[in-house]
Order: C-alpha cells, then sequence, then structure tokens
C-alpha cells in the first residue's frame, strides 16, 4: 500500500448479541420477539445483560433493571448462558476469517470487532460498504445472528459510524470520513455518545462551556492539557477525527507489566468479617492462577466499596512486597495487613476488587527470592499448589476446595460454576 493510499477499517457489532443467540436457539425472530436475558435469582433489580430490538422499538433501554420494564409488557426472561456466546461468538470470528486474515482482525469485545479491510478491497473487487454488506450477510447466513456496522478512514471513524450514524440508516451501516465527520458529528450531542468520552470527562468540559466536540476545536490546547494531562492529546486527536494508531500497531504492543485481577459485586452487602472470608477465596483462586501460568508478583492491590447510604465511595490501597512469591500464605498475609489498615470498620461492603501486578516468570523472579525465606517451605507449598491446579484442571473447579469455602457465607462454590460473572 502506498503512503497516500487511504485506509478503510470496518467496525462490526452484533445487534443484541446474548439476546439474538437466544432467540436463534429458539427458532424466533429477534425483532418481533419480547426476550430479556437477565438473572432472575438476583431479584427484579437484575440488570437485563440484553433485550431484543422487538423491545428496544418499544422504548425498553438497554441494560435496564427487570422492575424497570413496564408491568403490563409480556415477556420472557432467559437465563445467561456465557458459554453458549462464547462459542457463537467464535463461530462467527470463524466466519470473518474466511474472508480476512487474523492479522487484519481485532476483536473489541465478545461481540464486536474492528477490521482494517484496505487490502481486501482490490482483492475482491468491492467498496467498503459491499464488503461490509458480506460480512454481515454471511453470520447471518450462518448463525441467524443481524449485525451492524461502521465505516472508518480510520478506527475511530469506524466506530463512531458504527455508534451514531449506523442506527440512523435502514441497512445498518454507518460510513464516516472527515469531512463527514466535522459534518455529522461535529456537533452531535450529548457528547457522550462519543466513544472514550465518558460522563466524568463531558462534566470537565462544562464548566469551559463545551458540550460537543466542535467545541473541543476551539478551546485553548494548553487548558486542555491542564485539565487532562497526557489524554488530551487523544482528546484533541479524537475531536478532528484524527486516529493514528492502527490493528498492527495493536498487535505489535507488548505491555510494560502485567497483573491478573479478580473482582465481585455482592448480591448483598456484607460484614467486614464476611468479606475477608472473600477474599481469601479470591486470593486462593488467584495463586492457583499464578501457579498455572508459572508467575510470580511482587505487588497487591485491593479495592473496597460500600452501600451508597454511608458515602464512604471506596478505600484500599498498593502494597510492594519483599520479594516475588506464588504462595497463598504470604499473600493472604499482605492482603490481610491492607484489609485491616483500609477497610472501614462500621460499613457494609457491596464490592471487591483485588488484583497481583508486577508480574515475572517464575524462573525469572526466582532470582530474587528474599534471602531470608524459607525457599523449601515456599517450594513444597508450590508443588502442593501445581497438584491442586492440575486436579481442578481435569475434574472441575470444585473437586477441590479449601474448607473456608464449605461456610455458608463463602461463595467460591458458586463462583466456579460461573463464566464471566454468570451461570454458563
Amino acid at each position: 500500500m502506498s503512503q497516500t493510499e487511504e485506509k478503510y477499517y470496518i467496525c462490526i457489532d452484533l445487534k443484541s448479541f446474548f439476546a439474538s443467540v437466544e432467540c436463534s436457539d429458539r427458532g424466533l425472530d429477534p425483532f418481533k420477539t419480547n426476550l430479556v436475558v437477565a438473572d432472575e435469582r438476583r431479584t427484579s433489580g437484575a440488570i437485563c445483560l440484553a433485550i431484543t430490538p422487538a423491545m428496544k422499538k418499544q422504548g425498553v433501554k438497554n441494560r435496564c433493571r427487570l422492575f424497570e420494564i413496564p408491568s403490563n409488557m409480556k415477556y420472557m426472561i432467559v437465563a445467561p448462558r456465557m458459554k453458549r456466546y462464547m462459542e457463537v461468538s467464535a463461530q462467527i470470528y470463524g466466519i470473518y476469517l474466511k474472508y480476512i486474515s487474523a492479522d487484519d482482525i481485532l476483536p473489541y469485545s465478545i461481540d464486536e470487532c474492528f477490521i482494517d479491510v484496505t487490502s481486501y478491497l482490490m482483492m475482491y473487487g468491492m467498496t467498503p460498504r459491499q464488503l461490509a454488506e458480506r460480512l454481515m450477510q454471511a453470520v447471518l447466513d450462518e448463525t441467524g445472528i443481524y449485525a451492524t456496522a461502521g465505516i472508518g478512514t480510520n478506527m475511530f471513524l469506524a466506530k463512531i459510524a458504527l455508534d451514531i450514524t449506523a442506527k440512523k440508516v435502514p441497512d445498518g451501516i454507518g460510513y464516516l470520513d472527515k469531512s463527514e465527520f466535522k459534518r455529522l458529528i461535529w456537533h452531535h450531542r450529548p457528547i457522550t455518545d462519543v466513544w472514550n468520552i465518558g460522563p466524568g470527562i463531558a462534566r470537565r468540559l462544562e464548566k469551559y462551556g463545551v458540550f460537543d466536540l466542535a467545541g473541543i476545536t476551539r478551546m485553548d490546547e494548553s487548558i486542555l492539557y491542564k485539565e487532562f494531562g497526557v489524554n488530551a492529546e487523544f482528546i484533541i486527536d479524537h475531536a478532528h477525527g484524527i486516529e493514528p494508531c492502527t490493528i498492527a500497531d495493536i498487535n505489535e504492543f507488548k505491555p510494560k507489566s502485567k497483573s491478573i485481577s479478580h473482582g465481585q459485586v455482592l448480591g448483598c452487602a456484607v460484614t467486614r468479617e464476611n468479606a475477608w472470608l472473600l477474599i481469601k477465596e479470591m486470593i486462593d483462586s488467584m495463586c492457583l492462577e499464578l501457579v498455572q501460568k508459572n508467575l510470580m508478583t511482587k505487588g497487591i492491590a485491593l479495592t473496597i466499596s460500600y452501600e451508597h447510604k454511608y458515602n464512604l465511595g471506596h478505600t484500599g490501597g498498593t502494597r510492594r512486597l519483599e520479594a516475588y512469591t506464588d504462595s497463598y500464605s504470604q499473600l493472604s498475609e499482605a492482603f490481610g495487613r491492607l484489609f485491616e489498615e483500609t477497610a472501614d470498620h462500621r460499613a457494609m461492603i457491596k464490592k471487591l476488587n483485588l488484583a497481583m501486578t508486577d508480574l515475572l516468570p517464575y524462573n525469572m523472579a526466582a532470582a530474587e527470592f528474599d534471602m531470608f525465606a524459607d525457599t523449601e517451605k515456599q517450594e513444597k507449598e508450590r508443588r502442593l499448589q501445581q497438584a491442586v491446579a492440575g486436579i481442578k484442571d481435569k475434574f472441575g473447579k470444585n473437586i477441590l476446595l479449601r474448607a473456608m469455602s464449605l461456610q455458608e457465607e463463602a461463595k467460591a462454590r458458586e463462583r466456579n460454576t460461573l463464566v464471566g460473572g454468570h451461570r454458563g
């Protein structure tokens, strides 16, 4: 491709994906069927993970709660099946591979991906719109899932074309180049419809009387950098419809550091004592993950969120360990100190997030072992963890449990049956 040749990206989204899969599996039309994907066990306050286009057309908002659906509306509730959705997502990725190399596809989520189609247009003798139609039709023919698409001359424009303009045209395909972006999107409100501009950024822009992208382009850039730091560069570029990053750039990116994290939102708030039990279970699971991936950690992080009525927001913090480890006993002790120092004694806890940071492969981390540590004891514990991980991998996560996970308040047994936080 010459340096002057214009690039084209397609961003494809699978329409109401979870609900569409459920309809397809039942031989139902999602445009005529009222169906909700939600876990009824979480009461009427459960969030609807997906609703069919038929319900959206009747005014029901996506990601609403069950009690927010009009009481006079008849609809079907189905429990989420994350394994099934992952299977269909993988099937659809396989469909794209019939037309496009994996090097030119960037999965963005389970139901959305970016495709660099620049080098395929001449090959297939198609326009970007025709190729998008071909891919969308192939998905529909093989899975029964409808899709929408955005076409742009960079990844940002393709995403905005999908999110904003595709919704306004009959064929569900939006198109933006820089001139169309300026005409159609520059004055679009609310500005939070624009990819990567959330309510927090919008509120900070409002202080300067800015409510759309055109307003950003008129601002003094020094003010933007003072307000947003290095992130101002992305905000300024996007306000002008510029996105220099390509799929190739993303595929070549290697992060400087790695981490693993686990979190859970609790169905009902729990006491500090019960929260510590749940934290220990999460530590156990994360330690097994370290062993399975042959990694060790030297940093931990904890975030504790409380019931809204306490107005505490969240507490927690980070700690640097003296030496690399994958030991459950050592990491439990470290997290225990952090929990004791930061958890509010008065409030009920609603959400927990743990992270293990600064990861290194075991053979590299071992070179930095604490000279005062009982390395024989650590290695014995590690071999035991390897054995447990192997048994769980072969026979299921619930085949072996620590005694603490047999307590009534424990969650590990239930969480081990979930996929993506939901029933499989």
